[in-house]
């Protein structure tokens, strides 16, 4: 291993700990609203545990060292996370009203093929969909792009197969397009 090599390594560790120590601290937080006070040195340190143990078994995850453009992908990801957020909330008001009877109930399991191929591109996309309600993402077959997703009416389906946004929006993230 050279020297630019373990630095490279150093960096994608201290990085994936950074990004994970966050999130950590992100996911704690809702603690603050508890009756109990807020204790951040308990909830920082178990945080700088877990990110460190996370951060040496997943570091080639987030940085790999095939010299991908990880950082431009990072960038295009964020956004993404937002979109995806309001698709969610979006969802949940769709769902909503098909369980009060406004909107009709159609449950159907329909297939369909991706242009996407990376992995890490192929499960955000099923991710997205399982997260995004009215929707489940059943089976991924990565040698050809091809989905199998139950949805909980036409609606939510269409927006799979015909507009596709969620695929290009995932698809401009990994560079896939």
């Amino acid at each position: 291993m050279t020297v630019m090599d373990r630095g490279n390594k150093t960096f994608s560790i201290i990085l994936t700990f950074c990004i994970m120590f966050a999130f950590w601290m992100l996911l704690s937080a809702w603690t603050v609203y508890l009756v109990e006070p807020y204790d951040l040195f308990i909830v920082s340190s178990k945080g700088i545990l877990a990110a460190l143990i996370v951060s040496f078994l997943t570091y080639e995850i987030f940085m790999p060292s095939r010299g991908e453009d990880v950082l431009l992908k990072l960038r295009r990801f964020i956004p993404y996370v937002g979109w995806e957020l309001w698709q969610i909330y979006l969802a949940t008001i769709d769902v909503t009203k098909r369980v009060y009877g406004i909107l009709e109930v159609d449950p159907q399991i329909i297939e369909f093929d991706t242009t996407l191929r990376s992995d890490f591109a192929l499960v955000t996309f099923g991710n997205s969909i399982t997260l995004t309600p009215g929707t489940i993402t059943i089976d991924i077959e990565p040698e050809g792009g091809r989905y199998i997703v139950h949805a909980i009416a036409k609606g939510p389906a269409d927006s799979l197969t015909v507009d596709q946004t969620m695929q290009k929006k995932v698809g401009h993230v990994f560079m896939e397009e």
